[in-house]
Parts: structure tokens; C-alpha cells; sequence
């Protein structure tokens, strides 16, 4: 039987070596956004000899997919390690599912989830931002840029707790705590912030103008050629904002193709303003129950 136990900062790389080896390119998977919500959604992780298993137990106990490379896997052995003799799998990735329809026929039921997809964009188009499609997003860029003195920064580690003042002002501002969301993000991001030092691969950058605080973005390098965006955050007094964060941020990071900017979890406007940044794919994620 599989021995859950929760996420930890030791085994950090030992897990970044098992995602590596996996299909896996979904940013549910990436260590720091599973370290960072581990406490709000319960996720915990068990070690097998070849795939990492992960049980989420709030706010409904569901596993996700196991991380590591999946050739030659015997799944009937390897499933059979789990307590549930049906268990449910969530944010599971398109390779996975092929294998387990291919392993259990018709014993698997699998259904796209929209929701919960990732949306992947161009680090080219994003800075560019030409051409007609992005011509309100390169319109209110240009407004910024004129109206206000400004600085753009990357994220280092003297500057993280005017980083947490700025997330906690903008807490207030939004009133957080009305909000269960915005108050677990709220947490997690705090959490990052403060564990600044020990996470791999974590990145971010900053907007101030005229030297007060307008906007950060906390991101991730998740592979050679991409990048996750966790958190961007900014106060709109300032016109523009979202689009100097958003842009000043990747042009200063071109060495990336490609930026996923996570999923929309079914908000209409989410959903709305993340097409209108012309997404260049999506990463598909399935809910699979075994009957």
C-alpha cells in the first residue's frame, strides 16, 4: 500500500527528476505551485519506486496524476498500491489517459475538463505584441509607458519583503478575506515569497512608479523553453498595469519560447482575458474514473 506523506522542500529534486522524466507539462505539476497549495488543497504524495503518486484531500479527496517517466509501467501493480479499488484521478494529461484506456478497456471512463486547461503563448508575441489582435493590449502598453515614470525590476532577494507588503496592500485592497480564493492565494503566495531561497527555479519581476509599488508577477522556469506564470498582480489606478507586468517581464526573459499562463478554472471573465492574449495552444487536462 502506497505511505502518503506530506510535501516536502527535501525532496525538492528528487521530485524535479521524476517530473522531467514524465509527459507531464501541465503547471499543476510544477514543485513550487504543488509545494505552494499543498496546504490549501490537502495534497500529499506518496513514493514508488519509479512514479510519485499525489492525493488531494480538499475540497473533495481525488488523486492526481503519478509523475515519472510511464513507459513500461504495469499499471494493474502499480494502481493496485492505492487504497480505492475505483479511485478518481483529476488534472490528468492526455498521455496518461491513452494508457489507461490502452491497460483497462473499458474500465476507464475519461472526460475533458475545460476548465481546468492550461493556456500556452508565444514569449515573442507577448512582447511584440503586433498587429491588430493585440492592438488594444500594445495601446494601453504605450499609455503606461507615457503617463507615468516607471521602473521595471526582476525579482531578487533584497527587494522580497517589499514584495509581501506590496501582495498584503493589495490583499486589503481587493479585501481578501471575503473571498476563500483569494485568501488561499493570498497564503500561498506569501509562502513563496518567504521560501524565496529555497525554491529552484523561481523567478519574478516588479513594476514601481514614480518609486511606489504597482505590480509584481512571480513565474517559474519549467523547462528549457517555458515558462509558468504563478501569480501577476497590480493596482489599476495605474492604467495599463496588467500589460507593462505582463510585457516587461518576458522581454526581459527571451530566452523562453513559451509561457503558461495556467487555466481559467471556468470564470467567464478569466476566460475572456486570457483569449484575448491569443493563446498559441492549450494543455489538455481529463478527469478519469476507473469503474
Amino acid at each position: 500500500m502506497q505511505r502518503f506523506e506530506p510535501i516536502s522542500l527535501e525532496r525538492q529534486d528528487a521530485y524535479r527528476q521524476r517530473l522531467a522524466a514524465s509527459t507531464i507539462t501541465a503547471s499543476d505539476y510544477s514543485f513550487i505551485n504543488l509545494w505552494g497549495w499543498a496546504e490549501e488543497y490537502g495534497l500529499a504524495w506518496a513514493w514508488g519506486d519509479d512514479l510519485v503518486w499525489i492525493r488531494q484531500s480538499w475540497p473533495e479527496e481525488v488523486y492526481w496524476a503519478p509523475v515519472g517517466p510511464i513507459d513500461g509501467v504495469r499499471w494493474a501493480d502499480a494502481l493496485a498500491g492505492l487504497s480505492e479499488s475505483n479511485p478518481v484521478f483529476t488534472r490528468v494529461p492526455r498521455s496518461i489517459t491513452l494508457a489507461w484506456e490502452e491497460s483497462f478497456p473499458g474500465r476507464v471512463e475519461v472526460n475533458e475538463v475545460r476548465d481546468q486547461w492550461d493556456y500556452l503563448y508565444s514569449v515573442e508575441d507577448l512582447v511584440k505584441l503586433s498587429g491588430n489582435r493585440y492592438h488594444k493590449k500594445k495601446n494601453l502598453l504605450n499609455q503606461f509607458k507615457k503617463r507615468y515614470n516607471y521602473e521595471y525590476r526582476d525579482l531578487t532577494p533584497d527587494i522580497l519583503e517589499r514584495i509581501i507588503v506590496m501582495q498584503e496592500r493589495w490583499c486589503a485592497w481587493k479585501d481578501c478575506e471575503s473571498s476563500e480564493l483569494l485568501a488561499a492565494e493570498n497564503r500561498v503566495v506569501v509562502r513563496l515569497l518567504r521560501a524565496w531561497h529555497m525554491l529552484r527555479d523561481i523567478m519574478g519581476g516588479a513594476v514601481f512608479v514614480d518609486g511606489e509599488d504597482a505590480a509584481f508577477c512571480i513565474a517559474e522556469r519549467f523547462s528549457p523553453d517555458i515558462l509558468i506564470m504563478h501569480v501577476e498582480k497590480g493596482f489599476t489606478q495605474y492604467i495599463g498595469i496588467y500589460q507593462a507586468i505582463n510585457q516587461m517581464f518576458l522581454a526581459a526573459h527571451q530566452e523562453y519560447r513559451f509561457v503558461n499562463r495556467q487555466q481559467d478554472l471556468g470564470e467567464e471573465g478569466l476566460r475572456k482575458a486570457k483569449l484575448s492574449y491569443h493563446p498559441v495552444d492549450f494543455v489538455h487536462k481529463y478527469r478519469v474514473r476507473f469503474l
